[in-house]
C-alpha cells in the first residue's frame, strides 16, 4: 500500500471532516438498526417480520441521533485522538437518543416494532460508533509508523523551495521522529508536478495557504538560503498568510559559518528586515588587522562580542578582551576559544572609568587598533537614577580610553556611537554625543593615533532591545507592549553593524564620524504584528498594547542633524558625516571631563542633565 498516497487522500478531505463524520455516524446508526433486527429475528425473519412503516421509524431515529450528535459536538472530535473520553460522550448520546426514540415509538403505539430492538439498538449503535473511531485511530497510527517510523502525531511540514536546500532538508528531517514533509512549493515551472527526494512539488509559493489547509499542515518551512533577500522576504510573507508557525533553514551566511541546512530554526527579525549582504574591502581589512594586536572594550556586550568574532576572522596576532562583566567575558572567551583556537586571547576584567588600570593594560599589551564598545545604552534606565553613571561611563570612559590609546601609540581608535546622539532628547544620547566631542577634541591634539567614531541605529537582538522583549512576550502568550502606534526605528543586524564598524575603523582618518546606511525606518507596531504572525498566532491570540512613550524616548530617530550632510565612501553603506561647527566646543568638554575626573559625588538626574546641557549637543536637559 502507498501510505503517502493514503495520507494525502485523508488530509485532502480534512476541510469537510465534521460533515463527513456526521454522515458516517448517521449511517452507522442506520446499520445498527439493521444489525439489531438481524440479532433479534435471525436471517429467516429479518425482512418478513418487519412492519411496513419500519423504514420511517428508522429514518426518524437516524435524524434524532444526528441531532444529539451535533448537540454534544461529537462531529468536532478528531478520530485519530479518540479515547475513553470520546466513548463516554458517545454513550451519553446513545442513552439519551435511545430513550427518547423508545418513548416516542411506544407513545405512537407502533406496536409492531419489537421492544427488544428498541432496547438493544443504543448498544449496537455505541459499538458501531466506537469501533469506527478505534479502527480509524489504529489505521492512522499504523500509517504514521510506516511513513516515519513513529506512531506519534506528526508535525506536518510544507517546504517552500524545491532546490538543493529543500532536498537536503527533507533528507535530514523526513525520517526524524515527529516530522512528515507533505510537499514542496516552488515558482519554477519545470519543477511543477515533479518529485524531489520522493516528495511531490505541489504548486507555487502563492498557493501556500490553500495547500496548508488542504493537507492539514502544521508548520511551513522556508528553505531558500541562496535566494535574494527580497525573494526570501516575499516567501516569508506568503508563509505568514497561512496562519501557521513558520520556520526556516540557515541563511547562506549561517551555512558558511558551519550550520547544517537541516537545522531548522524559528524566524528571526533579521529574516524579515535583513538586506543584501554588505560588500566589504576584505583585502584592505585583512591588511589593516592581520598580524596586529586588537583591543576591544565592552568585549562581552552585543556589539563588542560581534566585533570580536568579526575581527578574529582577519587573523590578528592577539585579541585583548576588556569587559566589566565577569560572565560576559567568560561567555565570549569560551566562544572565541572554540571557534578561533589559533588566536591568542587576553581576557581582562576592567572598567573604562579606571584610568590607571587602562594605562597599565594599554602599556603592557600595546594594542595597535582599539574598538571602544563599552557603554551604558538603555535609554529609560539611564534617564534618572543612573544618569550620573551613564555620563561617567559613556563620556569620561571614552576620554580615558582615548588617553590610554594615545599614550601607548595605538594606530587607530574607533568609538561605537549611536543615532540617539543626534539632537539628543535623553541622557544616553547626550552622553554619546559628548563622547563624539571627545573624539573630535583628541583628533585635534596632534596624536599619532587616528580617532574616529561610527554612528548607527538599533541592532536586531542586542541586549535590552525591543526584539528579545517581543519574543519573550509572544512566548508567554502576550500581550506584546509597544510604546506608541507611530514609533519608528532604524534597524541593522549585529553582524552587519560590526562588519561596517571594522571597515570604517580600517579606512577612516582622524576626526571623522562615519554614518551607516540603516535603510528605511521600521514601524515598531508592524514589526510586532509580523513577529506574532510568524509564530502561528494572530492578534486575537496575542494582543498588542500601547504603553506610552518612556522618559527621553523619541517617536523617530535620526542619523544626522538638520544642518549635517554626508560624503560617500567606496563602501556603499558607509558614509562620512560632515558635522560642521557642531563638533566644536572642546573647551566645554574638557571642563566637564575635569569635573568628572575630579571624583565629585554622585549627581541627581536633573543635575546631570544640566551639566550635559552646557555642551553644544542640541540637548536642552529636559526629559
Amino acid at each position: 500500500m502507498n501510505w503517502l498516497s493514503l495520507d494525502a487522500s485523508l488530509t485532502r478531505i480534512r476541510p469537510y471532516r465534521e460533515a463527513l463524520a456526521l454522515a458516517l455516524d448517521m449511517a452507522a446508526v442506520a446499520l445498527a438498526w439493521q444489525a439489531t433486527y438481524l440479532f433479534r429475528l435471525g436471517f429467516e425473519r429479518w425482512f418478513e417480520a418487519r412492519p411496513d412503516y419500519d423504514h420511517w421509524v428508522m429514518l426518524g431515529i437516524v435524524v434524532l441521533y444526528g441531532l444529539f450528535l451535533k448537540l454534544f459536538h461529537v462531529p468536532k472530535g478528531m478520530w485519530r485522538f479518540s479515547g475513553f473520553g470520546e466513548v463516554k460522550r458517545l454513550a451519553a448520546v446513545c442513552i439519551i437518543a435511545g430513550l427518547i426514540a423508545a418513548v416516542a415509538v411506544l407513545m405512537a403505539q407502533l406496536t409492531k416494532v419489537p421492544r427488544a430492538v428498541l432496547a438493544l439498538h443504543p448498544v449496537f449503535t455505541l459499538m458501531a460508533l466506537s469501533t469506527m473511531r478505534m479502527g480509524y485511530r489504529m489505521l492512522y497510527e499504523h500509517m504514521r509508523s510506516r511513513i516515519s517510523g513513529s506512531a506519534l502525531e506528526q508535525r506536518r511540514a510544507l517546504v517552500m523551495g524545491a532546490g538543493d536546500a529543500g532536498r537536503l532538508l527533507v533528507a535530514g528531517i523526513q525520517h526524524q521522529q515527529g516530522w512528515v514533509v507533505v510537499g514542496y512549493l516552488d515558482d519554477v515551472r519545470e519543477k511543477r508536478g515533479a518529485r524531489v527526494a520522493g516528495v511531490p512539488v505541489l504548486g507555487t509559493l502563492e498557493e501556500a495557504p490553500r495547500f496548508a489547509e488542504l493537507h492539514g499542515i502544521t508548520h511551513v518551512i522556508v528553505a531558500m538560503p541562496a535566494a535574494t533577500t527580497l525573494e526570501r522576504r516575499r516567501a516569508l510573507d506568503l508563509a505568514g498568510k497561512t496562519g501557521l508557525p513558520v520556520l526556516t533553514v540557515p541563511s547562506s551566511q549561517e551555512l558558511l559559518a558551519g550550520r547544517a541546512v537541516n537545522q531548522v530554526r524559528d524566524i528571526e527579525p533579521e529574516d524579515l528586515l535583513g538586506r543584501e549582504p554588505v560588500q566589504l574591502d576584505e583585502g584592505g581589512i585583512s591588511e589593516c588587522i592581520g598580524g596586529k594586536t586588537v583591543l576591544i572594550t565592552g568585549a562581552g556586550g552585543s556589539i563588542g562580542s560581534e566585533l570580536c568574532r568579526q575581527v578574529a576572522r582577519y587573523g590578528p596576532s592577539r585579541l585583548v578582551l576588556l569587559e566589566l562583566s565577569e560572565f560576559a567575558l567568560y561567555s565570549i572567551e569560551q566562544e572565541l576559544g572554540e571557534k578561533f583556537p589559533h588566536i591568542p586571547l587576553v581576557r581582562l576584567i576592567g572598567d573604562v572609568k579606571d584610568l590607571p588600570h587602562l594605562k597599565f593594560v594599554f602599556g603592557k599589551y600595546q594594542p595597535q587598533i582599539v574598538f571602544h564598545a563599552a557603554a551604558y545604552k538603555h535609554v529609560p534606565l539611564m534617564e534618572e537614577e543612573n544618569a550620573w553613571a551613564a555620563l561617567r561611563n559613556n563620556t569620561l570612559g571614552t576620554y580615558h580610553a582615548c588617553l590610554a590609546a594615545a599614550e601607548c601609540g595605538a594606530e587607530r581608535f574607533v568609538l561605537i556611537s549611536t543615532d540617539k546622539a543626534v539632537n539628543p532628547t535623553n541622557v544616553m544620547g547626550a552622553t554619546k554625543r559628548a563622547a563624539e566631542l571627545v573624539i573630535s577634541h583628541m583628533a585635534g591634539q596632534g596624536h599619532a593615533t587616528r580617532f574616529m567614531a561610527v554612528r548607527f541605529g538599533n541592532v536586531l537582538g542586542s541586549s535590552g532591545s525591543v526584539i528579545p522583549k517581543f519574543k519573550e512576550q509572544i512566548a508567554k502568550g502576550g500581550p506584546v507592549t509597544v510604546t506608541h502606534p507611530e514609533i519608528t526605528r532604524y534597524f541593522m543586524t549585529i553582524p552587519e553593524a560590526a562588519r561596517l564598524v571594522v571597515q570604517a575603523g580600517t579606512m577612516g582618518e582622524s576626526g571623522q564620524v562615519f554614518v551607516l546606511d540603516m535603510g528605511e525606518p521600521v514601524k515598531i507596531v508592524d514589526l510586532a504584528r509580523t513577529m506574532i504572525r510568524m509564530s502561528g498566532k494572530d492578534l486575537r491570540d496575542i494582543p498588542i498594547e500601547f504603553s506610552g512613550l518612556r522618559p527621553g524616548e523619541k517617536l523617530y530617530e535620526e542619523l544626522l542633524g538638520d544642518e549635517d550632510t554626508t560624503l560617500p565612501t567606496r563602501i556603499a553603506r558607509l558614509r562620512i558625516a560632515l558635522l560642521g561647527d557642531q563638533m566644536a566646543g572642546g573647551g566645554d568638554v574638557l571642563q566637564l571631563l575635569a569635573e568628572l575626573a575630579a571624583g565629585q559625588s554622585r549627581r541627581e538626574g536633573a543635575e546631570t542633565r544640566n551639566l550635559l546641557a552646557r555642551l553644544p549637543l542640541s540637548y536642552s536637559g529636559r526629559s
